[in-house]
């Protein structure tokens, strides 16, 4: 029974993980959309998009996580919860990938206008995506949807009260997330008047959110009396009292200041709910169909958490050098240039790592063989860090003049300006044709490494067989 659980838990962290950091990028589009004109507006934009910027599609790892540890581990469950909620959680999809999509073009656009245009869609789309998750999680939550293949109305299962009431909260806990992050990213940049624009739509969005909270739960009273006893007794009321403990010292810290702990604060605030919203509903999955019922056999069960055990060892490392280095400031556009060019120490470390990796790739055995792969893995890692250190460090005041304040070239020209600053945040041309040739360049040499090594060691193999094979 308790192998039954534990994929539920790894859904559960998903989910939280989910909410808390791509929640907060939906939450940009808020913001944005009450950005309308001006330099002011722009900037803010700009600031939004830039912090996004290193995360934004690694957010979207956890909705993938979540979604197939269910898939394998539920599948009955999960049938039953996609089939019924099949409408929210297109509308979800199409927001998603006309989110990236406006993301991706937005670097492409010539003028204001086209920019403007694109900004809208992005917000739009970052508006309508939580609203449609958080709707679908009102109709698990509220108990419409039933065993079955779409057993469940495909209307009236994500449009009722309890539906509307957290698809809005999740849109409002999204925009307090958004800028709480925004304004410690903009603290960090040293932009003055975005930290106080931040500060203010944390503020607002905070209480808002838990004016959303408190009211919603006269709405699960009155419309599903069992996820509010849940939330009202045992461990689901620990559950709320720690999230509301958590979103009243995120507040506080704002009003202080202190951005990054409020970070910390206002992510446990979500967590909290999420957990709140299992120890209500447990043990039921589904109405009539328990956590126990849903779980697949044994050997799956075994399978899903060897293979997330296996995952997490290349998963949370990168997750974890990736908004360490965000939080660092590692990828801000006016810190770039503080970078130092690459040691070449690191060069010759990285060059002996590769001499001694396809070494014991060729001729080891066993544990020699792996070590001679790891290694391969260790410089082709080393040799991407090399790269973007290069290009981070390639840069001028000639190509940069957004961030020096110096004259670039082309900036008297509106269309050569707008051609050297491709992005409208600084993103040069020139940049641009450096940085991919040098990510080509670092592909095709990992792909002649590779065919090097499996080449040799065909070669080694082939005598050896050959002796096996001969008769003695």
């Amino acid at each position: 029974m308790q192998l039954a659980y534990a994929p539920l838990v790894l859904i559960l962290v998903g989910l939280a993980a989910y909410t808390a950091l791509a929640g907060a990028d939906f939450g940009t589009g808020v913001w944005e959309l009450t950005a309308r004109r001006g330099p002011r507006a722009l900037a803010l934009r700009d600031h939004a998009h830039d912090a996004m910027g290193p995360v934004w599609e690694a957010n979207h790892v956890w909705l993938i996580f979540l979604l197939t540890v269910c898939w394998s581990a539920y599948p009955t469950a999960f049938g039953s919860i996609f089939s019924t909620l099949s409408v929210p959680f297109f509308v979800a999809l199409v927001g998603i990938i006309l989110r990236g999509l406006a993301y991706a073009l937005r670097a492409g656009a010539w003028t204001r206008r086209e920019r403007g245009l694109i900004d809208d869609l992005f917000a739009l789309s970052s508006i309508l995506t939580p609203f449609a998750l958080g709707a679908a999680v009102g109709g698990i939550a509220s108990g419409r949807v039933p065993v079955g293949n779409a057993a469940g109305n495909l209307v009236t299962s994500w449009l009722n009260p309890t539906s509307i009431m957290i698809g809005a909260m999740a849109v409002a806990v999204g925009a307090h997330l958004a800028a709480v992050y925004l304004a410690a990213d903009a603290t960090r940049a040293g932009a003055v008047e975005l930290v106080r624009g931040f500060r203010a739509r944390a503020l607002l969005s905070g209480v808002a959110a838990g004016v959303l909270a408190l009211g919603g739960l006269a709405v699960v009273h009155y419309d599903a009396e069992h996820l509010f006893t849940g939330l009202t007794h045992g461990a689901g009321l620990a559950a709320v009292i720690v999230s509301g403990v958590a979103g009243v010292l995120t507040l506080l810290l704002v009003w202080a200041g202190r951005f990054e702990p409020a970070r910390y604060a206002g992510a446990l605030s979500v967590a909290a709910v999420v957990a709140g919203w299992a120890l209500a509903q447990r043990p039921d999955f589904l109405p009539g169909l328990t956590v126990g019922e849903a779980a697949a056999s044994r050997a799956t069960l075994i399978a899903v958490l060897v293979v997330v055990g296996i995952g997490a060892v290349v998963l949370i490392p990168s997750l974890s050098l990736l908004f360490g280095l965000v939080l660092r400031g590692r990828f801000d556009l006016s810190r770039r240039r503080e970078s130092g060019p690459p040691s070449p120490t690191l060069g010759a470390v990285l060059l002996g790592v590769l001499v001694a990796g396809a070494l014991l790739a060729v001729f080891g055995t066993s544990w020699g063989l792996a070590l001679g792969i790891a290694l391969l893995l260790v410089f082709v890692l080393g040799g991407f860090v090399v790269l973007a250190s290069a290009t981070a460090t390639g840069e001028s005041d000639d190509v940069r003049p957004a961030l020096t304040g110096h004259g670039g070239p082309g900036d008297d020209d509106p269309q050569s300006a707008a051609v050297a600053n491709l992005g409208g945040d600084g993103t040069t041309a020139a940049d641009a044709v450096a940085g991919s040739r040098r990510i080509r360049g670092g592909y095709a040499m990992v792909a002649l490494a590779a065919a090097a090594v499996w080449i040799l060691r065909r070669l080694t193999r082939a005598p050896r067989v050959r002796r096996r094979r001969a008769p003695r």
